[in-house]
């Protein structure tokens, strides 16, 4: 347990609300950290198709993360799971992949104040640049996320 006020080292569980665009950092049980986001630009309900600019709606992890991308920083979500893959198979469709918590776009700066007035990702989940370097830090790779509708 950390002390009263203090940050844990790391998370063990984020919970992504997308009804209430927020993302919460979780250590055994306590939420430690809480941002607010923007998703996909056409947010409401689950990812099915590649294209479809939704956010996927269940359990994952993290499983990677990229400096080097058109976003400040980058988190992989190990979305499709294999639940999305085979309803994917069955409805014969491509359930789309890269899926990522991110900063903004480089040379979206001015957009810093504003991205949470729109969705506008693909179906990522967006944070400000200087909050991705804050989760970077404090969510290691293979921690559990849950994405809510």
């Amino acid at each position: 347990m950390c002390a009263a006020g203090a940050e844990p080292a790391k998370a063990d569980l984020i919970v992504v609300d997308k009804a209430n665009r927020t993302l919460s950092l979780s250590w055994h049980g306590e939420v430690f950290k809480v941002y607010g986001i923007a998703l996909g630009g056409n947010p409401v309900g689950p990812k099915r198709v590649r294209g479809d600019q939704k956010t996927p709606e269940g359990e994952y992890v993290i499983d990677g993360r990229y400096l080097q991308t058109r976003f400040h920083r980058a988190l992989h979500i190990s979305y499709p799971n294999a639940v999305d893959r085979k309803r994917a198979r069955q409805q014969g469709v491509d359930p789309g992949d890269a899926i990522l918590i991110h900063g903004l776009p480089y040379r979206g700066g001015k957009l810093e104040p504003l991205h949470r007035l729109k969705d506008w990702t693909l179906g990522c989940i967006a944070v400000t640049n200087l909050e991705v370097e804050e989760i970077w830090r404090l969510v290691p790779d293979g921690t559990r996320i849950l994405i809510k509708p």
